[in-house]
């Protein structure tokens, strides 16, 4: 595309590929001029995630089950409105998907190995614990004659 920004990386060395992008422009709600009734300022960006060759295999399933909320028919879809200019608002989607990818092809976190309270930690806690009741204890006016 003349102008764009692009590649779009998503992580490391791989990035959207353009060839497998399909743009799609129409007019934006909300209020404008005259020149928002003549103008396709919206973008639509499609992305076939299904059928990508770009994306490792594995980047490829974690996405899919991870955007199985989002996908209709395996193609995932981005819109950008936000801008006046068509270019400005190709671009914010571009950018989107791209981070959209890159969040749903990164690996899960490490699980968290569960570690023990070492034993003088507990029993200091208990031992304050027991100096504060007392110390409460000691404040009721009960035993003052």
């Amino acid at each position: 595309m003349d102008g764009m920004s692009g590649p779009y990386v998503i992580r490391g060395s791989v990035a959207l590929p353009e060839a497998e992008l399909a743009w799609r422009f129409s007019r934006s709600s909300g209020p404008g001029g005259q020149h928002v009734n003549t103008s396709d300022t919206q973008v639509e960006l499609r992305f076939d995630l299904a059928n990508t060759e770009s994306l490792p295999e594995v980047w490829k399933q974690r996405a899919l089950k991870r955007l199985a909320g989002r996908l209709v028919g395996g193609v995932v879809t981005v819109r950008a409105s936000e801008h006046r200019s068509q270019w400005r608002n190709r671009e914010a989607a571009a950018v989107r998907l791209a981070a959209l990818l890159a969040e749903a092809t990164a690996p899960p976190p490490k699980t968290r190995r569960p570690t023990r309270i070492p034993r003088g930690i507990n029993e200091r806690r208990l031992r304050e614990k027991k100096q504060r009741s007392e110390r409460k204890r000691g404040r009721s006016g009960r035993d003052w004659t």
